[in-house]
């Protein structure tokens, strides 16, 4: 007699995908299952994979040992998933995760070392403060309040091409909005609606202001709403090194509403 199937399966794993990776990681039970909450996060990770791929291709056709920095890591998801699906099988390019939480770091490095991940490096520190030379990409995923406009800076500094960023909890403009007087302030006038229109509007500043610095930017979805709530991905692609019609927008609509991050300023 046939054996029923489990009701918990691999089948949402792409071919040559990492079942040990993903059993160190916990996103796969020990006998290979899915929860639903993991089953949510591969979802996630797998469809952020995709969507950051052209960086990664066109960033190993231009260089023989382009680097991505995640930031703001956590576990290192994303980071461990990319190089198990792109850079591993490319047999060149580096990642480099950075963290703030020592144990993290720790539990990271011992499931590189584990999986043979010998071009992966983990610092921990802030994103503000770290420094670790040329970097082509840069990704953040769910990188909570201000630490998207962190990366952003971090990007800048380190002259990245490509930015893919997935932002979460934007409160900053939210709590400054709740000051704010003037003819939009109805917009923000309830707090759940300042919360919804404060993230909105730091998100449409971010894309701006990336724009000023000369990147081209594409905003659209991370993936469906049963996913995430934190639904918003931000890709840019530098072309030039400034846009003063991006600059001037930016510039406009933070006077408008009174409110911008306040780690994105622009120079005069």
């Amino acid at each position: 007699m046939k054996k029923p199937a489990p009701k918990e399966s691999i089948s949402d794993l792409w071919p040559g995908q990492s079942v040990s990776l993903l059993k160190a990681l916990h996103i796969l039970s020990q006998n290979g299952g899915l929860n639903a909450d993991s089953r949510r996060k591969l979802k996630q990770v797998q469809h952020l994979a995709q969507l950051i791929r052209p960086a990664i291709d066109a960033a190993l056709a231009e260089k023989e040992q382009p680097l991505l920095a995640d930031l703001g890591a956590g576990k290192s998801y994303l980071g461990f998933i990319l190089y198990d699906l792109y850079f591993g099988p490319a047999g060149r390019g580096r990642v480099v995760a950075v963290e703030s939480r020592a144990d993290l770091i720790a539990a990271a490095r011992k499931i590189a070392a584990e999986s043979g991940f010998d071009r992966m490096d983990f610092v921990q520190g802030t994103i503000a403060a770290a420094e670790i030379g040329p970097v082509d990409i840069v990704t953040a995923l769910h990188a909570c309040d201000t630490a998207t406009d962190e990366a952003i800076l971090f990007a800048l500094r380190h002259d990245a091409k490509y930015v893919a960023l997935v932002p979460c909890c934007q409160a900053e403009v939210a709590r400054t909005l709740e000051d704010v007087k003037g003819p939009l302030a109805q917009l923000w006038r309830h707090p759940i609606q300042r919360r919804e229109f404060g993230a909105h509007l730091t998100n449409v500043l971010r894309a701006l202001y990336l724009e000023a610095h000369g990147y081209k930017v594409r905003v659209t979805e991370l993936t469906g709403l049963e996913h995430s709530l934190k639904n918003e991905f931000i890709f840019a692609e530098r072309h030039q090194k400034s846009n003063p019609r991006a600059k001037a927008e930016f510039e406009k609509l933070a006077a408008q509403t009174g409110a911008a991050p306040k780690l994105l300023t622009l120079p005069e």
